[in-house]
C-alpha cells in the first residue's frame, strides 16, 4: 500500500528561502524560494510516485493556540517582504503540479498534518510526514514516519529515539522541559535537549519529574522547582492536536494531474528555464504560446532567394548572423547552413549541408561565398551574434570570413550583469525578452538517437534557425539600450570585451603543439610511482584498500586506524575531503600519503592521458577555448581541455609544461603580471607604504613581514616572507584570522594580531576594504578601475555568513577585475598592432599570463618589446612589472 505523504509547506518554504541564493525573475521579483520548493516537490514525486498526497501550510493570523497565550511566537520577526511575495506564485505551483493545498483558519499546519495522519493510520494505511520540525516526531508510531528531504533522513520510532535520546510518546514532555524560544514557549531555564533526554530515561514522563522534582540536584534542580507551574502550559501548547474536525478527510486527498499548460506559462513568467527543458526532455512541454510562434521565416533555395536576402542585408544597416553545423567543435564542425535577421519578426534560412534521404536541392558552398562572401568579410557592416567567435571558426574554416563582429549577444549581456542570467541565448532570450525560444532538443531530439543539423527536416531547421538569428537581433535591440543607459558598462564592452573576441578567435585557430611522447612519458612515470603510492599506503593501511574509494577509506582511517571525525557529509558520514585529510595528516602519514596519490592521480587523467586525445587531426595543434563570459569577475576560462589548471610550482606539474613545446624555428616566451593584485591594491588604497614599497621596487613580502613581525630589513627571514605572503594574499582574499591561523598553522589570536599591525602600518588598506564595503552595500555592486561591475546580491542579507562572503567577494572583485581587464587590454593592443607580424603568435592566455611562440630570430628582442607593451598598457601610481622568459617549453619559458 503506498503511503499518504503529508507535506509541511511552511517548513519547507521557510527551508527552500533560507537555503537558496537570491533569484529573481524577469521582472525582478523574488523567485529562490520558488524555485527551491518547486525543485523538492518534483524530487519527491519521482522518488515516491504517490497516489494520494497534500502539502499544508499555517494560516495567515494568529491560531487557537495565541488565544490560550497571547505570547505564543510573540518574538518572531515578521515574515520578509520578498518571501512573503512568494507565497502566493508557491500555492500556484502547488495546484499546477496536481497537488491537494490545505490551509486551515486558526489552526497549524502539524494540528492538520496530525489529524490526517491519524485518520490514515487508523485505515492501516502508512503514512509519511515531510517536515524537519521536531514537533512533530511526537505523531511517530508502526504507521507515521518522519522524513527530512534536507538531510535524507527518515525517522521511525527508533530513528526518533536515535536522533532525540526519547521515545515518540515522550516527545511533549521533552518539548515542554525545554520550551521553544522560536516559538516563545516557556520551559525550564537551562534545560537543553540532553538535560530533558536524561530526566525521562530516569523518570519516564514529565508528571513523574514534576511529583520528583526534589531529587533533582543542583542550581538545574532549583530551577525546575521555581518553573514548575509553567509546565502545564508549555505541554499544551507544544502538543499537536489530532482531533481536528476537516472539510477532507485522508481518503479524498487524491494527486490529480498536471496542469501543462499553465506550468509552463509559469515556468516562462518566472524565467525557470531549466524547469522547460525538463518538460521538453520527457516530451512533455506544450505548444509555445501563438505570439512566439508568429516569425516569418524564409528560406533560401534558390538563385532569385539568394539575391533577395544579399540585397536586404545589404540596405540593412546590421544584420544577425548564426551558423548551423554538425558539431559543437568549432575547429572541425562542418557548416550546414546559416541564418539571417534584420529584425526580430523575421529570419532567412540558408541550408548548405542538409544530406538526408529526399531533401530538396540547396545551393552550392561556392556560389554562397561568391554572392555574400564579401559582403561577410567587409569591416566596415556592422554584424550582430550570438557567441560570435564560434561562428568565426566556423565560417573562416569554409573560407568565408566573417568581420566587422560589432554587437555580439552573450557579450553584451555578459557586460551589462554577468550573474543575472546564463548568457546562452535561449536563457537570454527568457530572461530579457519573456520569449520561450525551440529548444535544439525539439528539433533533433536528445541521447544517443538525437539527429545531427544536416539530418534535421528542412521545415524545422528553417524554423530553428530563422528564430536563432531573429532572437539574435532582438536581443541585441534590448542589450544595447541598457548599455547605453549606463556608459561606464558600454566602455567595457566597446573598449574591453568586443575587441577581444577577434583576439580570442585567432589564439584558438593557432593552437599550442605539444608532445606526445613527452605527456606519453610523464604518464607511465606517475603511473609507476602511483603504485608505488598504494604499496606504501597498504603497509600504513594495514590492509589492501581501494584508494580511490571515499567509503573503503572512511573505514581505514576511522575504523582500522581510530582517527577523529573531523567532519561530517550532509548524509552524516565521516568525511574525506582535501581539507580535512590535511589536517588528519599532522596525526598520521597515510592521509598525506593519499593526499599525493589523488593530486597525481588528478594530474594523469587530467593531462598527461587527455591532452594527446585533443590534438586536432588536421593541425596536429591543440586548440582550446576561452570562455569569455563565465566569470564573475571578467576573468577569461579555458576548456576542451582546460589549460588554466596546470600547476606551475611543483615539479610534476612542469612536467606536463614541458610538453607544451615549440616547433622548429620557433621559441616559447612566457610573460607573467608580477602580484598585480597587490599593485593594484596598492594604487586604488593609496596607501603610502605599500606605493613607496612597489615604486621602490621592494620585496613587498619581505616589507610587509618586517612591519608585521617589527624586525629589521636585514633580520627577515624564509619564514617570515612565507608568513607576510599569506597575510598579504589573504587579506586581498578577504580572510577572516580563523582563516589566517589555519593557513599559518597558529593560533587564532595570534592570527588577529598579525593582521592587526598589518593594518597599523598599512591604514590606506583597511580605509579601502571599509569604504569598498559600505559602496557595496549601498549600491549592489563593486567595480573594477575600468567600470566593470559585480553585482553581489547576498550583501545585505539577513543570513551573516552569505553576508560576510559577499563582503569577502566585494573587496577582492575589484582587484581580480581590474587585473582581468589589464591583461585583456593587453592581449587587445598586442594583437591590433602586430596583426601584420608573422613573427610571433599569441598561443596561450593563464591567468596573468601571456604565452607566444616567436620565431627564433628575434626571440630576445620581441621578448623585451612585449614585456615592455603589456607594462605601459595602463598608467598606475606603482609601475607594472611583468616576469618575462623565452625557452623551447612553456616550463623553460616560464622559469
Amino acid at each position: 500500500m503506498k503511503p499518504l505523504i503529508l507535506i509541511d509547506g511552511s517548513s519547507w518554504l521557510y527551508r527552500a528561502f533560507h537555503a537558496l541564493p537570491r533569484l529573481s525573475a524577469p521582472d525582478g521579483s523574488p523567485t529562490g524560494a520558488i524555485f527551491g520548493m518547486g525543485n523538492m516537490l518534483k524530487k519527491l514525486l519521482k522518488d515516491y510516485e504517490p497516489d494520494q498526497i497534500a502539502v499544508i501550510f499555517d494560516p495567515r493570523g494568529k491560531t487557537f493556540r495565541h488565544e490560550r497565550y497571547p505570547e505564543y511566537k510573540a518574538n518572531r520577526p515578521p515574515v520578509p517582504p520578498e518571501l512573503s511575495a512568494q507565497f502566493e506564485p508557491i500555492c500556484r505551483l502547488v495546484t499546477l503540479l496536481g497537488l491537494p493545498l490545505l490551509q486551515m483558519d486558526g489552526v497549524e499546519a502539524d494540528d492538520v498534518i496530525a489529524t490526517l495522519a491519524r485518520q490514515a493510520a487508523e485505515q492501516e494505511q502508512p503514512v509519511l510526514v515531510v517536515s524537519g520540525d521536531k514537533d512533530l516526531a511526537q505523531i511517530v508510531n508502526a504507521r507515521v514516519h518522519l522524513l527530512d528531504t534536507m538531510k535524507d533522513r527518515l525517522l521511525d520510532a527508533d530513528g526518533v529515539f536515535e536522533k532525540f535520546g526519547v521515545r515518540p510518546d515522550q516527545i511533549i514532555d521533552y518539548l515542554a522541559l525545554m520550551g521553544d524560544s522560536s516559538d516563545n514557549v516557556p520551559g525550564i531555564p537551562g534545560v537543553g535537549a540532553k538535560t530533558a533526554a536524561k530526566w525521562l530515561a530516569s523518570y519516564a514522563s514529565l508528571d513523574e519529574i514534576v511529583a520528583r522534582a526534589d531529587e533533582v540536584k543542583g542550581k538545574i534542580g532549583e530551577r525546575l522547582r521555581d518553573h514548575l507551574e509553567q509546565l502545564p502550559l508549555a505541554r499544551e501548547l507544544v502538543t499537536v492536536r489530532d482531533d481536528l474536525e476537516l472539510a477532507l478527510d485522508a481518503g479524498a486527498l487524491q494527486r490529480g494531474a498536471r496542469d501543462l499548460e499553465g506550468y509552463a506559462a509559469f515556468c516562462d513568467e518566472f524565467g525557470f528555464r531549466r524547469w522547460l527543458d525538463e518538460l521538453q526532455a520527457q516530451g512533455e512541454a506544450p505548444a509555445r504560446q501563438a505570439e512566439q510562434a508568429a516569425l516569418t521565416v524564409h528560406t533560401v533555395l534558390t538563385e532569385e532567394q539568394l539575391e533577395d536576402l544579399a540585397t536586404q542585408l545589404e540596405a540593412s544597416e546590421a544584420f544577425a548572423v548564426d551558423t548551423e553545423t554538425d558539431s559543437l567543435d568549432a575547429h572541425q564542425a562542418r557548416l550546414v547552413g546559416m541564418s539571417f535577421a534584420i529584425s526580430g519578426e523575421a529570419g532567412w534560412y540558408l541550408p548548405l549541408g542538409h544530406d538526408y534521404l529526399g531533401v530538396p536541392e540547396q545551393l552550392p558552398l561556392s556560389r554562397v561565398r561568391e554572392r555574400l562572401g564579401e559582403l561577410l568579410a567587409d569591416q566596415s557592416r556592422p554584424k550582430i551574434a550570438q557567441h560570435g567567435k564560434y561562428d568565426m571558426h566556423v565560417l573562416a574554416r569554409h573560407d568565408l570570413p566573417l568581420r566587422g563582429l560589432r554587437y555580439d549577444t552573450m557579450v553584451e549581456s555578459y557586460v551589462l550583469n554577468a550573474t543575472a542570467t546564463r548568457h546562452d541565448m535561449d536563457s537570454l532570450a527568457m530572461h530579457y525578452l519573456g520569449r520561450r525560444t525551440i529548444s535544439f532538443a525539439e528539433v533533433a531530439g536528445k541521447g544517443k538517437k538525437q539527429l545531427t543539423f544536416n539530418q534535421i527536416d528542412l521545415e524545422q531547421a528553417s524554423e530553428y534557425a530563422a528564430e536563432d538569428a531573429a532572437v539574435t537581433y532582438a536581443l541585441h535591440q534590448h542589450l544595447a539600450g541598457e548599455l547605453a543607459r549606463a556608459p561606464d558598462l558600454q566602455r567595457v564592452y566597446d573598449e574591453i570585451e568586443r575587441p577581444l573576441i577577434p583576439v580570442l578567435q585567432a589564439i584558438e585557430a593557432r593552437g599550442v603543439l605539444v608532445s606526445r611522447e613527452l605527456l606519453a612519458q610523464a604518464s607511465h612515470e606517475f603511473a609507476e610511482r602511483m603504485q608505488d603510492m598504494e604499496i606504501r599506503a597498504y603497509e600504513l593501511a594495514g590492509s589492501e584498500f581501494n584508494l580511490n574509494s571515499p567509503n573503503q577509506l572512511k573505514v581505514i582511517l576511522f575504523e582500522q586506524l581510530g582517527l577523529p571525525t573531523l567532519r561530517k557529509t550532509p548524509k552524516g558520514e565521516p568525511s574525506t575531503a582535501e581539507d580535512v585529510l590535511q589536517e588528519l595528516a599532522e596525526q598520521h602519514a597515510l592521509p598525506q600519503l593519499i593526499l599525493d596519490w589523488r593530486a597525481l592521480a588528478k594530474l594523469r587523467s587530467t593531462y598527461t592521458e587527455k591532452l594527446p586525445e585533443s590534438i586536432n587531426p588536421h593541425t596536429g595543434r591543440i586548440h582550446t577555448s576561452y570562455h569569455q563570459a563565465v566569470a564573475a569577475t571578467g576573468r577569461l576560462s579555458s576548456a576542451d581541455p582546460n589549460l588554466q589548471n596546470i600547476p606551475i610550482r611543483n615539479d610534476d606539474g612542469r612536467r606536463i609544461r614541458q610538453a607544451f613545446i615549440a616547433p622548429d624555428g620557433r621559441r616559447i616566451v612566457a610573460l607573467d603580471y608580477s602580484q598585480i593584485e597587490l599593485r593594484l591594491m596598492a594604487h586604488l588604497s593609496q596607501d603610502p607604504g605599500l606605493i613607496e614599497a612597489f615604486v621602490q621596487d621592494q620585496d613587498i613580502h619581505s616589507r610587509t613581514a618586517a612591519e608585521v613581525f617589527d624586525l629589521a630589513p636585514e633580520a627577515v627571514e624564509s619564514r617570515h616572507r612565507r608568513a607576510a605572503k599569506a597575510i598579504n594574499f589573504g587579506l586581498i582574499y578577504g580572510i577572516s584570522a580563523f582563516g589566517l591561523a589555519r593557513n599559518l598553522g597558529i593560533g587564532r589570536n595570534e592570527a588577529q594580531a598579525h593582521m592587526d599591525r598589518f593594518f597599523q602600518r598599512y591604514p590606506g588598506v583597511a580605509r579601502y576594504m571599509d569604504e569598498t564595503r559600505e559602496r557595496a552595500r549601498e549600491q549592489g555592486y563593486v567595480q573594477t578601475m575600468f567600470g566593470r561591475r559585480l553585482y553581489l546580491p547576498d550583501i545585505r542579507d539577513r543570513n551573516p555568513n552569505r553576508r560576510q562572503a559577499a563582503e569577502r567577494v566585494a573587496i577582492n572583485a575589484p582587484l581580480q577585475g581590474s587585473a582581468a581587464d589589464i591583461i585583456k587590454l593587453a592581449m587587445c593592443a598586442i594583437h591590433q598592432q602586430r596583426a601584420e607580424d608573422s613573427r610571433l603568435d599569441l598561443i596561450m592566455q593563464v591567468h596573468d599570463e601571456l604565452v607566444f611562440e616567436v620565431d627564433s630570430a628575434a626571440a630576445e628582442s620581441l621578448r623585451d618589446e612585449l614585456r615592455e607593451q603589456m607594462e605601459q598598457v595602463v598608467s598606475l601610481d606603482v609601475p607594472l612589472k611583468v616576469d618575462a622568459g623565452l625557452g623551447a617549453n612553456w616550463d623553460e619559458a616560464h622559469g
